[in-house]
Parts: structure tokens; sequence; C-alpha cells
């Protein structure tokens, strides 16, 4: 496993799990302001304007270059979700970035490299909650993917209940885990497969492909592929219809489907934080991020 995790010193930023660019766990309040038709909040890495007019709230990662999915980010997606889910005035949140050319590259080195056991557990477990905060919400969640969406970006995008994906063939999506020599959990997935389907899912996951937006459209992994500068509008007039199914029936049968995976990932919750710290606090795991740090540090330089 650490000879296969080397190699990922040979791929490029934009396509790996590995991305750089995030800062070690701070925590972020999100608070609301503004008019009385319209609610936004700010922070470092995520912002939240809820539109009272319309009940639908964007979410938009602004952490620069790639949207790490750091401790600081995943507080604050924690944290936003939160509020959003307990608002009445919500019926629908889109996801999409800030951040030119890329959606999500995925999860922050900087929280998987020289850390204490203590804080790698925190790492996964808030990695958890936010699939658990994603896949779960009982509101409507389009993914509007207007960059590149490798492995934890996927991850974000597959949570959702739609997704619309720019049509630029450097947009690529998937769960690429495998090209680093890196397994992804089974509740990633559980997330494909539900998707995807199962033949799909086993060979995109064994070969760690990663989608253009044509080939995502045709697996069925994003559902619409639109111009560039039309991503976000059109997740807007997708809410709106799916704002014309009653509330309440909607959000059972999401339930109803979606439990399944759920109490499977939270019946073996546990085990997967132990996997997951043994094998990222090994010596060998650790000399080998730090060769991708250093690698990535000549590649600024």
């Amino acid at each position: 496993m650490a000879t296969l995790l080397r190699k990922a010193a040979r791929v490029s930023l934009s396509g790996s799990l590995l991305s750089a660019g995030g800062r070690p766990g701070r925590l972020y309040a999100l608070s609301y302001f503004g008019s009385n038709s319209r609610n936004s909040s700010t922070s470092s890495k995520v912002k939240v304007d809820l539109d009272n007019s319309s009940g639908i709230a964007v979410v938009k990662f602004q952490g620069p270059p790639v949207n790490s999915m750091g401790m600081d980010f995943l507080t604050e997606m924690a944290i936003g979700l939160d509020k959003l889910e307990l608002d009445k005035n919500c019926r629908g949140i889109i996801l999409t970035s800030a951040v030119p050319k890329v959606f999500s590259a995925g999860l922050d080195i900087m929280d998987m490299y020289g850390k204490t056991l203590e804080h790698y557990e925190l790492f996964w477990r808030s990695v958890q909650d936010l699939w658990l905060k994603l896949y779960s919400s009982s509101k409507i969640m389009i993914a509007a993917i207007n960059g590149a969406s490798p492995a934890g970006g996927c991850l974000m995008a597959l949570s959702c209940d739609y997704r619309i994906l720019a049509d630029n063939p450097r947009y690529k999506i998937g769960l690429n885990e495998a090209q680093l020599g890196i397994v992804a959990p089974f509740w990633f997935k559980d997330s494909m497969v539900n998707t995807v389907g199962y033949r799909i899912a086993e060979e995109s996951i064994q070969f760690g492909v990663m989608y253009s937006p044509a080939d995502a459209l045709k697996i069925g992994l994003v559902d619409q592929v639109v111009p560039e500068d039309k991503v976000l509008s059109t997740a807007k007039e997708k809410m709106e219809k799916w704002f014309d199914i009653p509330d309440h029936a909607r959000q059972i049968s999401k339930s109803m489907m979606r439990k399944p995976t759920i109490d499977r990932m939270l019946a073996n919750r546990e085990t997967d934080i132990k996997n997951f710290v043994g094998f990222i606090s090994k010596d060998s795991i650790q000399k080998s991020l730090e060769m991708y740090m250093a690698m990535l540090k000549m590649k600024k330089g």
C-alpha cells in the first residue's frame, strides 16, 4: 500500500484525493445577516446565501486554490448545513464553487500528515459527518458542479439529489482513489452504486475512473450537462420543479430510499474510523505523504 501511495507523487493535483492548500483545523461559526428577503453568511471556506423569497440556499465553496476538504471546511459546512436544515424558509440547497475550474479536489493532505491520532480520528469523523448531513438532509440537494470534482468532491456531488455538470472537457468527475493506491471507503462505494448501478460502480472504483462530462452523463453519474455559465441558473430552475412536489411526500420517500445506506454507515462507523486512523498513522504512509508534499512544493517553486 505504501508503495502504491508513493506513486501519488506523480499524479497531478487536479486529479488527486490528497489536495494541497488547506490549513490545520480552525473552527468557524456561520452567522446570518441581511435583508428581510435574503440571509447571507460568509466565512473563510464557505459562503451560504439563503433567499427567503425563493426558499433556495446557495452554498459556495471558497477555499482556493482547490476547495480542499480540511477541518476548517468540514466544520463550516457542518454548521451551515445544520442551520439550513432547521430553517423553515429553506426548502432546497445548491452546492457550487466560487473557485474557478474546481468544484472540490477532495480531502486535505494537511489534516492527514504530522498530526496526533486524536486529530486523525476527529478529521475522519468530520468527513463522515459531512456525508451524513448531505446524504440524509430533508432538503432538496442539487450539485451545480462548475469545475473538476475528484474523490471527496465527487462524494459531495453523489450525496445530492440531482447533479448538473459544466460542459467543459477539463472538468472531470469520479472516485479516483484507486489511482493513488488508496481504497475508497465502503460508504463512498455505496454512494456510487446507488447512483450508477453496481457494475459501472465496480469498474469505476477499481480503475479510479475520472469521467468527462459526456461520459458522466452517459453512465448517470450526472443528470445534466450544460454550458458553464448556465450551471447555477439551471440548478435554480430545476429546484423550482422539485418544489412542485409536496415536501412531506418527497422527504419521506427520500428517507425510505436512503435509510439502508445510512444505517449501514452508522453501524460500521467506529470500525471505519479505526481503520482510517490505523492506516494514515503508519510510518510508511506518513513518509509517503511527506514525499508527496515535497513534490507539490517543488512544483509551486
